[in-house]
C-alpha cells in the first residue's frame, strides 16, 4: 500500500501543474481566435465606413490587376 500512495503523490504534482498550464494554453488560443475575430470585424466596420470594398473583393481585385499587367 506505501508503494501505491507513494507513487499517487509522485505523480500529483506533475498533473496538476500539466492541468494547470493546459488551461493557461487553452485560455491564450481562445483569447486570441476572438481578438482576431473582433480585428476583422472592426476592420469590415471601418472599410464600409470609407466606402471601401470588402477586403476579399479588395484581395481580388488586386491579384486581377497584378495579372493581367504583367
Amino acid at each position: 500500500m506505501d508503494f501505491w500512495m507513494n507513487a499517487l503523490w509522485s505523480v500529483t504534482p506533475t498533473i496538476v501543474i500539466g492541468t494547470f498550464f493546459g488551461f493557461i494554453i487553452r485560455a491564450c488560443i481562445v483569447g486570441d481566435r476572438n481578438e482576431r475575430r473582433m480585428r476583422q470585424q472592426v476592420e469590415a466596420e471601418e472599410r464600409a465606413r470609407l466606402g471601401l470594398p470588402p477586403k476579399e473583393a479588395a484581395a481580388s481585385n488586386a491579384a486581377v490587376s497584378t495579372a493581367t499587367t504583367k
